[in-house]
């Protein structure tokens, strides 16, 4: 199965390595290692090429890690889910602003997890830039609103009342 795999791969020309790189004596892997040997050198380099004609593979691709190690690695994503799922269960608990705190800052924590851990696991879902950029953003708004939720408002913002007041008339 993993020889059939690098011959497409090695094929297409976004393998990890061709058959007989791997040792993999199979048949499957000599047609790989003979597509492989037609290709140009640039073929067999692990980087991306500049004109992409697939998806990259994601970070948090199962081939970092020996697979013992899969489950250890997503430490990151679970921690936040976690706090999340803390969040959600103090809101419907009847703690809404608590809550909301308790979410917001799980995202704030997704944005610094993502920018200082060179492996996040399945928290790394688009580029490093746009996953830190959303998840801060997230957090930032979802922990505004709770500081500004009604009754008794931790936070107040001269403009929103009359902007609510506006809008909801």
């Amino acid at each position: 199965m993993r020889a059939e795999h690098e011959a497409e791969e090695a094929a297409a020309g976004t393998g990890a390595g061709t058959g007989a790189e791997s040792g993999a004596g199979t048949a499957a892997g000599a047609a790989g290692a003979a597509a492989g040997a037609a290709a140009p050198d640039s073929a067999k380099s692990r980087r991306f090429p500049s004109i992409t004609k697939d998806t990259a593979r994601p970070e948090g691709h199962g081939r970092a890690a020996p697979g013992d190690a899969l489950a250890a690695r997503q430490w990151p994503m679970l921690s936040v889910l976690a706090a999340t799922a803390v969040g959600l269960l103090l809101t419907a608990l009847g703690h809404p602003r608590i809550g909301c705190l308790v979410m917001g800052v799980a995202l704030i924590a997704a944005s610094v997890l993502r920018r200082v851990l060179p492996q996040v696991g399945m928290l790394a879902v688009r580029s490093r830039f746009t996953d830190m950029v959303t998840y801060g953003l997230l957090g930032v708004a979802i922990t505004l609103l709770a500081l500004v939720m009604e009754p008794k408002p931790v936070l107040h913002i001269p403009f929103l009342e009359s902007a609510v007041r506006f809008t909801v008339r």
